[in-house]
C-alpha cells in the first residue's frame, strides 16, 4: 500500500485535505440552487463511497510495504472495523446537523460555533491521545484559526444577510461541533502505529476509510428522518421520486463533491502517522476559511458590501495564514 513517511509530504497531504474539504461545497452550491440539500447529500455520500473503494483497490493494494486492502480486511479485528464504521455515523450526524444549523441560525452563527468547537475539541482530543508537536505553538495556531473563523462570521454579519438568532439552530450547531470533534480520533485509533509494518488486528487507512463510508451510508436514511423533524420542508423534498427526477448534471456535481471530499479524507488518514493526529485534524479544519474564500472569489458573495466587510476578510486571512504556519511549525519543532 501507499505509505507517507516523510513529514514534509505528510504536512502537504494535510494541506491537500484542507483544500479538498474547503472546495467540495462549491458542488453543493451548484446543485442546491435547484434541489433540496438532502437530495444533493445522497449523491455526495455515494461519491465518498466510490472514492474510498477506488483508493482501497489502487493505493491501498499496490506497493510492497504494509498490507494490501483485501489482506487487511481478512485479518482485521471486528472491533476496529465497527469503530471506524461508528466514526462514519458520528461524522454523518455532525455534518448534517451543521447544514441544518446553518439553515436555522444563519451562517454567521453556525460556522464559527460549529466548526470552531470541532476544531478546538479535535485538537485537544487528538493531542491528549497522542501528544505530538509543540503544545504552545499548536494551541496558538488553533486559536488563531478559530479567531479567523470569527472574523469570517463578522464579515457575513457586516454583509447584512445574517438570519435572525435562532436558539434551536444554535443548540443544533453546538451538537454538530461536539460530534465532529470526535470522529477523526475514533477512526485513527483503529490504525496501526506503523503503516509500513502494521501489527495484527489493526486496520490500515484504506480499510478504515471503507468501513467509515459504510457507516455513512447505513446511517443516512435515519439521519434524514431526524433532520426532517426540525426541517420538514427538506424532508418532504427528499423523496425517492424527486431524487430520480434530478438531471444528470445535478447527480454529477453531487458525486464530484463526494469525490473531492473523499480524496481529502484519504490524504488525511495517510498523513496522520507522520504528521500526528492533532496537526492533521487541526490543519484540515482550516477548510472553513477556504470555503469562505471560494464564496468571495468564485461566487462573489461579498460584491457591493460595505467597506468594513473587506477589513474583516483581510483580518480573517491573516489570522488563518498565521495559524496554519504555527501548526506546521509545531510539528516540525515538537
Amino acid at each position: 500500500m501507499l505509505i507517507i513517511s516523510d513529514t514534509f509530504w505528510a504536512v502537504s497531504a494535510c494541506l491537500l485535505a484542507m483544500l479538498c474539504w474547503g472546495i467540495w461545497s462549491n458542488s453543493q452550491k451548484l446543485v442546491t440552487q435547484d434541489v433540496a440539500v438532502a437530495l444533493f447529500y445522497r449523491d455526495y455520500l455515494y461519491g465518498i463511497a466510490a472514492t474510498a473503494l477506488l483508493l482501497a483497490f489502487t493505493a491501498g493494494s499496490l506497493g510492497k510495504e504494509g498490507r494490501s486492502f483485501l489482506t487487511d480486511v481478512q485479518q482485521a479485528d471486528y472491533r476496529n472495523l465497527l469503530l471506524a464504521l461508528a466514526a462514519g455515523v458520528v461524522f454523518n450526524a455532525g455534518n448534517r446537523l451543521l447544514v441544518a444549523g446553518i439553515s436555522l441560525a444563519g451562517i454567521a452563527i453556525a460556522m464559527p460555533v460549529g466548526t470552531g468547537i470541532a476544531l478546538v475539541l479535535g485538537l485537544v482530543v487528538n493531542y491528549l491521545a497522542e501528544p505530538e508537536g509543540h503544545l504552545a505553538l499548536l494551541t496558538t495556531g488553533g486559536g488563531l484559526i478559530v479567531v479567523a473563523m470569527l472574523f469570517g462570521a463578522l464579515a457575513y454579519r457586516a454583509k447584512g444577510d445574517t438570519q435572525a438568532f435562532n436558539r434551536q439552530g444554535l443548540i443544533i450547531v453546538l451538537l454538530a461541533g461536539l460530534l465532529n470533534g470526535f470522529f477523526f480520533r475514533m477512526i485513527t485509533s483503529t490504525l496501526p502505529a506503523d503503516f509500513a509494518d502494521p501489527e495484527p488486528l489493526a486496520i490500515t487507512p484504506f480499510t478504515a476509510f471503507v468501513a467509515f463510508v459504510i457507516g455513512l451510508l447505513l446511517s443516512n436514511p435515519l439521519i434524514e428522518r431526524l433532520v426532517g423533524r426540525f426541517m420538514p420542508d427538506e424532508s418532504s423534498d427528499a423523496s425517492v421520486q424527486q431524487y430520480h427526477a434530478m438531471n444528470a448534471r445535478h447527480h454529477l456535481f453531487g458525486l464530484l463533491g463526494g469525490f473531492i471530499w473523499g480524496i481529502g479524507m484519504g490524504a488525511l488518514l495517510l498523513a496522520s502517522q507522520s504528521a500526528g493526529n492533532a496537526i492533521s485534524f487541526g490543519l484540515s479544519q482550516g477548510a472553513t476559511i477556504v470555503a469562505v474564500l471560494c464564496g468571495l472569489f468564485i461566487w462573489h458573495e461579498f460584491a457591493g458590501t460595505p467597506p468594513v466587510t473587506n477589513r474583516w476578510l483581510w483580518l480573517m486571512g491573516v489570522c488563518y495564514l498565521l495559524g496554519i504556519i504555527l501548526i506546521v511549525v509545531a510539528r516540525l519543532v515538537g
